[in-house]
């Protein structure tokens, strides 16, 4: 049989045409001179993706010897021959590298010529400085897809199919360097086959890690609780599309955890789903088979895709994008109820590819966790935490070593932005502009958790954890405290933590041994962004989120701030009110509503205070805390306009109302007053009538409500470039991620001659405070 040619394998035969005789037991050409000879030292993402062997037959073609060799983070190459041709071969290491590679070359030093007859790959070191990145964890390639569909392929149809440019990374890897006995693919000893390909250096099967096939790798089963049925491998594997078919939900584990699927068609299925995960309105996601010449004409019938949208839809990350849904298509209505755009995103796995192939249809693809919990990995725990929610299991025998969910992106202001970093492009590796003078840990808030490892000018951020209001999101949390420094041989000297002491992460820190600081949530908002940006000059931050402690105790949430990373100065807010309930407004917010009428002196006619308990809370300030919150403002609005008096997961109201949004309104104005501690306070209250106004549309409401905010932002903008030297302005917090209001605020600042950021590697939600509170410590230490 006669080898067959994908187009990752294509481009390295023809790459490495001139080592056939090589391959063949003889030596490679030779440049005419050898007389010269170099060390580089390569730093980047040059581990995990191919990079030796594709140096090996760089190399090869150009006729050096010497030879690579994997450090600790880094990748060090011996060159011998010619000067010509290693500048040549200096430049083609960087514009032919892989493409999942990141290289850079940091030092090339002058060596004495050595005697090497030809060049190879020799055995990983250790001992090096820890310059590490951990690869993520990537989709299946072109190549490997061929073969998992070629029947005269001994991996046909095998679920766990791989090579050095695709498959799992993160989620198998134990310890560095990134060899396989430090993976959890140490359990399967390869087969005389698999082993034959992973020792080639001309096979695209060279040291990639997780390389295995039906004879020697890891193997699917399926599950049954409730009639004690049993099956591994194929039959695994059309046990679950049958059940699939039948309108059952199905726990499947995948790389980075277990999903939970069902028929995207069968409203009866979804409607299920919901009702066991105790899910009731929460969009879910949808994974589409992939059809059509460019593959995505099943996505198309279901959403209508722009051009950013589409090429992040198919990149290596294999996101969930969020985009419009099309009138008419054929899905369940309960996917996203009430909501204008659905989660959509393609098979990245060879079993996503498999099961989406054999089912021939989209397939809500959800966590398979409990909701807010950090996603499940284990076979045993999964099985027993989703007994009641799943009918049946497919299930694997390869260990997920940690979780990594599903990364989420929304086009905002032309752009992809993240929602939700995990799978695919995490952890997030980023530059601080400041150096710190010691490892730190930065350990985030309390909603949508992530982790930061800090050192010198380096940040690494961890996937989404969830909510840490669970035992097991603790487990998980600690579980990457550890695997961040181990991984990256860096011991953090200091926690860094959010001021509020209510939190879970600022009771761990400040239970640690290592000394702890806080930085306060909102600085912590301000500083991702800044740091991201990482441009010189003063910036005047607009920090709109839920809440978040304040300095001055009460809970803040529609501040701006003023200044730079280190040196914040609170200068605009929103006008506070008292917050009946405290924490239970999140989740009924027509405390919200009730609240900003009680404020004004007011009475809500529609109030489902009916017993009087809030009011007389309120009135006796009982468990009512001061804030100037903009994501309670939007709860307010929310109850007033859509009437949802409570909701099932936080940001519910928010996102039903600015789905209803198509266009700009004349919105009301809203004055600005400045109080007596400096800040500049907008007034909500002409907004109260307008919210409440029955005789003009839901939609309308909703858009001058937006409108109305949009212009509060541009006023306080120019009121605050009277009075300070501002550079940019930026958008940061979770108010953000609304797409109508951030474009026309940046809409209106522009035409008003500021120049606006927005982030693009992190969340603007709280996903991003772990990184805020790291960069905020380096430029407080920079400042020292």
């Amino acid at each position: 049989m006669s080898p067959r040619v994908g187009p990752l394998a294509e481009t390295a035969r023809q790459a490495t045409a001139s080592t056939a005789d090589f391959r063949h037991g003889h030596k490679p050409r030779r440049p005419r001179q050898t007389s010269y000879a170099v060390r580089m030292t390569l730093a980047g993402h040059v581990q995990g993706v191919g990079f030796r062997p594709f140096v090996y037959r760089l190399a090869h073609e150009h006729g050096l010897t010497g030879y690579v060799q994997n450090r600790l983070g880094e990748v060090d190459i011996v060159a011998c021959g010619n000067q010509q041709v290693l500048r040549k071969f200096r430049d083609d290491l960087i514009q032919r590298a892989p493409p999942l590679s990141r290289p850079k070359i940091i030092k090339i030093l002058p060596v004495d010529t050595a005697a090497f007859s030809a060049f190879d790959i020799i055995d990983s070191a250790n001992d090096a400085d820890a310059r590490i990145y951990v690869p993520a964890d990537y989709f299946m390639c072109a190549d490997c897809r061929e073969e998992l569909l070629d029947p005269r392929d001994r991996r046909y149809r095998y679920p766990f199919i791989n090579c050095t440019q695709c498959g799992p990374r993160y989620t198998l890897i134990e310890s560095l360097p990134y060899d396989r006995q430090n993976t959890s693919m140490a359990q399967f000893p390869l087969c005389s086959a698999c082993a034959a390909e992973y020792r080639n250096p001309a096979d695209r099967r060279f040291h990639a890690e997780p390389v295995a096939c039906p004879a020697c790798g890891p193997e699917l089963s399926f599950d049954d609780a409730g009639s004690a049925a049993r099956a591994v491998a194929a039959a695994a594997l059309e046990a679950a599309l049958e059940s699939l078919r039948q309108g059952h939900i199905v726990a499947v584990k995948g790389i980075g955890g277990y999903h939970l699927l069902c028929d995207a068609r069968d409203a009866a299925a979804v409607d299920a789903l919901r009702q066991r995960k105790r899910r009731p309105s929460k969009p879910l996601a949808v994974m589409f088979p992939l059809q059509g010449k460019d593959e995505l004409d099943a996505v198309r019938r279901c959403v209508d895709l722009d051009q950013a949208e589409l090429r992040l839809l198919v990149s290596p990350a294999r996101p969930i994008v969020l985009a419009r849904r099309r009138k008419g298509a054929n899905l369940a209505a309960n996917i996203a109820p009430g909501l204008a755009e659905l989660g959509v995103f393609l098979p990245y796995s060879p079993l996503h590819q498999l099961l989406l192939d054999g089912f021939g249809g989209p397939l809500v693809a959800t966590s398979g966790n409990v909701s807010g919990e950090p996603v499940l990995t284990d076979n045993a725990e999964a099985t027993g935490r989703l007994g009641q929610v799943a009918d049946v299991f497919l299930h694997h025998n390869r260990r997920i070593v940690r979780p990594a969910d599903d990364p989420v992106y929304r086009r905002v202001a032309g752009s992809m932005r993240p929602l939700r970093i995990g799978r695919g492009c995490a952890p997030r590796e980023l530059d601080l502009p400041w150096r710190l003078s010691e490892p730190l840990l930065a350990v985030g808030g309390h909603m949508k958790g992530t982790i930061t490892l800090a050192w010198d000018d380096r940040a690494v951020v961890s996937p989404h954890i969830g909510e840490m209001d669970s035992p097991r999101s603790l487990a998980v949390f600690e579980q990457l405290t550890n695997d961040l420094q181990s991984l990256y041989g860096i011991t953090a000297k200091r926690i860094v933590c959010d001021a509020h002491p209510g939190y879970t992460t600022h009771r761990w820190a400040k239970s640690q041994p290592q000394r702890s600081e806080t930085v306060w949530h909102h600085r912590a908002h301000a500083s991702a962004l800044a740091a991201e940006v990482a441009q010189p000059g003063r910036w005047l931050m607009f920090t709109w989120d839920g809440v978040g402690l304040g300095e001055d105790g009460t809970l803040w949430g529609g501040e701006a701030l003023v200044g730079e990373p280190g040196d914040w100065r609170r200068v605009a807010s929103l006008r506070p009110f008292s917050l009946p309930g405290g924490d239970r407004a999140g989740r009924e917010p027509w405390r919200s509503a009730a609240a900003l009428y009680w404020e004004c002196g007011q009475e809500w006619p529609d109030c489902p205070d009916t017993d009087g308990l809030a009011r007389r809370a309120w009135q006796q300030e009982l468990n009512c805390p001061r804030t100037s919150a903009a994501g309670r403002l939007f709860d307010a609005a929310a109850a007033l306009i859509t009437k949802r008096q409570h909701v099932s997961f936080e940001a519910e109201g928010p996102m039903l109302l600015e789905s209803l949004c198509r266009k700009r309104r004349e919105p009301v104005y809203l004055s600005l007053a400045r109080f007596r501690d400096g800040v500049w306070r907008g007034n909500w209250q002409p907004l109260l009538a307008m919210m409440a106004d029955e005789r003009t549309s839901p939609r309308k409401r909703a858009e001058i409500f937006h409108s109305s905010l949009a212009l509060l932002i541009l006023q306080q903008a120019r009121t605050i470039r009277d009075e300070y030297p501002i550079d940019r302005i930026g958008l940061s917090g979770g108010v953000f991620q609304n797409r109508f209001l951030t474009e026309l605020a940046i809409d209106l600042l522009e035409r008003n001659g500021f120049r606006v950021m927005l982030a693009r590697e992190l969340p603007c939600n709280d996903a991003a405070l772990s990184f805020g509170q790291a960069a905020e410590v380096a430029a407080r230490d920079q400042r020292a």
